[in-house]
Order: C-alpha cells, then structure tokens, then sequence
C-alpha cells in the first residue's frame, strides 16, 4: 500500500522549469556560413582535382567537409523556432523533460529536441468504432492566453431532487506546462470533463430557489454559486496546472417536465405575497382612518359602527373589483 501511494505521488511531480535557449539571431549566420561553406569547398576540392596535383585522400577529405558542413547546416536549422507572446515551448529530449521557454521571440535550441509528440486521438462523435492509437501528433507548444469553455446544457437535481437545466461558461489558462503536458493525457478534454462533473456536483449542493432561513440558492445567490463553483474547478483543474480566472451560470431553469408545475406554483406564490401586503395596508389604512376621526372628533362612532366601518373599508381597499357605492337614505339601525 506504501509503495502504491509513493508512487502515485511520483507520477505527479511534474513541475515546470523555466530555461533559455540560444538568441536565434545568433546562430542564424553561423547557419548561413555553414550552407555556403559547403558549395565553396567543393567547387575548391573539384578545381585542385582538375588539376592532378591533389592526392586522393585529400579529394575524399574535401567532399567529406562539403558533404559534413551541408548535413550539420540542415541539423541547425531544425533548432530554430519562434514564440508569440503568451506563448510557451516545451522542451523534451529523448523522453526528458529538459524545459520550457516562455520567453517570446526567435530562438534556437537543441535540434535533438522534440517538437512534437504522439498521442491518442479522441473518439469519434456518435460512433463505436474504436480509434487506433499513435496517429495524431500533439505538438509541444502550449498557448498561455486565457480561453473560454461555454459548457452545455445539463439536466441535474438540484438540493431538494427537483430537476433542473443549468449550464455555465468558464475561463481558464494554463499556469504550469509541465503538469498541463505530462500529468494528464489531453488537458482541454480534461477541463470539458471536469466542468460538467463539478457542475453536477454543485448543483445538488443547493436549491433551485426558496431556500430555509436565509439558505443560498441556485436563483438568488448568485455571487455565491460562482464563488462555489470556481473553487470546485479549481480544486479538480489545479492536478493539470490550470487556473480558473471566472466561472458564471449561462443556464438556469427548472426541467420541462415540471416546469408548468413550479410555474403555478410561483404564480400562486406571487398571488399569496400580493394578498398579505394588501391586506397590511388595508388594515394600516383602517386604522389611520379610524384614529383620524377619532383624534379631530369627526364623528363619534360606536362599536357597532366602527365594526361596519371597517368590513365597507376591508371591502374597498381588497376587492379586486370596482366597487360602487350606495348611498344609505336611513340609519344603520333602519
């Protein structure tokens, strides 16, 4: 068991190191020298032959240097490569890792360096058929710039199991080249995978909407849900040394089977919250009416009254219709 966990943890120390190569300006005329020195020695060689004065091993030794100078020219041209800004170059010689150069510019480097790598090519899209590893090449450099993943839409159950579509968008960049190349196997595969999984996760921790005493939800909180969800993706992107600069919700509805339902239910809702504030202003109403008449001596007014007072005002200030009134010729007693 130790050593299962010593070696977990040595396949996961892959950390970046950051090197310099030779300025490319520099080697370029020592390329150039090299390619015309080839043609020049030859034609050299050729003319001291022509002449019969020259041995034969000093023929071989000249078309040997000409032969030399043109395969080492062809050798250091393939060191020479450029780098954007927010660009990096991993660097690997013969299955080690020796570096990356972040710097941008032209540079040169170690024509033994690989470029380049083989790795397994993703499955098709709706397909079966199993895909043939060591044919999609994966090159070694690495964009640095921030990216966007606009995930799609999921059907999840939310806190209280009620099923809901959410989906969100992301912006990530790679912090570390070394973990990003050799911890995982395709990291922008690896960020898609690990959205939708935290995504699904964060959704059950919290409820569509009407949580309990002051509880976040997934409608109200918003600032909240996003905090949550970046540190989730972070915590899962920072095994491939990816950071994650902002996640959002782009998505957010209850599921189309039950989305009637909850509809009515909100209605409902609405109509109930509608009802109380009308009713607690009718009632204030009331009573500043009845202490005004009371207080400036309008009208002296028994219980009786008061009480018939209230139910016309209770019935003018609630009803949903137009109300019209009646004049009343007697008494209240007649």
């Amino acid at each position: 068991m130790n050593s299962t966990f010593m070696n977990e943890q040595k396949n996961s120390v892959n950390q970046e190191r950051v090197v310099q190569v030779i300025n490319g300006w520099q080697m370029l005329p020592v390329t150039a020298a090299l390619f015309l020195a080839c043609p020049l020695v030859l034609t050299i060689t050729l003319i001291a032959a022509s002449d019969g004065g020259m041995l034969p091993i000093l023929l071989f030794a000249g078309i040997f240097a000409s032969a030399a100078s043109f395969i080492i020219a062809i050798t250091l041209t393939i060191g020479f490569f450029t780098l954007q800004p927010n660009e990096a170059q991993i660097l690997i010689l013969f299955g080690a890792y020796k570096g990356t150069v972040r710097a941008s510019g032209f540079h040169w480097g170690n024509p033994f360096y690989s470029k380049s790598g083989i790795s397994t090519p993703p499955a098709p899209e709706n397909s079966n058929r199993p895909t043939k590893p060591g044919t999609v090449v994966r090159k070694n450099r690495i964009s640095l710039r921030s990216r966007t993943f606009n995930g799609e839409r999921l059907k999840v159950n939310d806190k209280r199991g009620n099923p809901i579509e959410i989906a969100t968008v992301i912006i990530w960049r790679v912090q570390d080249t070394a973990q990003a190349t050799f911890d995982v196997d395709d990291y922008e595969k690896y960020v898609a995978t690990q959205t939708e999984s935290a995504l699904r996760h964060m959704a059950s921790c919290f409820a569509y909407d009407h949580g309990e005493d002051h509880e976040v939800t997934l409608l109200n909180g918003v600032s909240e849900v996003s905090q949550a969800l970046r540190a989730e993706l972070q915590d899962r992107l920072s095994k491939a040394g990816l950071v994650v600069e902002e996640a959002r919700l782009t998505h957010l509805a209850y599921a189309p089977e039950i989305a009637q339902a909850m509809l009515r239910r909100q209605q409902a809702e609405a109509v109930i919250a509608a009802r109380q504030k009308i009713v607690h202003g009718a009632v204030s109403m009331v009573d500043m009416a009845l202490r005004e008449l009371a207080l400036k001596q309008v009208v002296s007014l028994d219980d009786e009254r008061k009480a018939a007072m209230v139910s016309n005002l209770m019935v003018v200030l609630c009803g949903e219709a137009e109300v019209h009134p009646v004049v009343n010729a007697g008494t209240l007693y007649n």
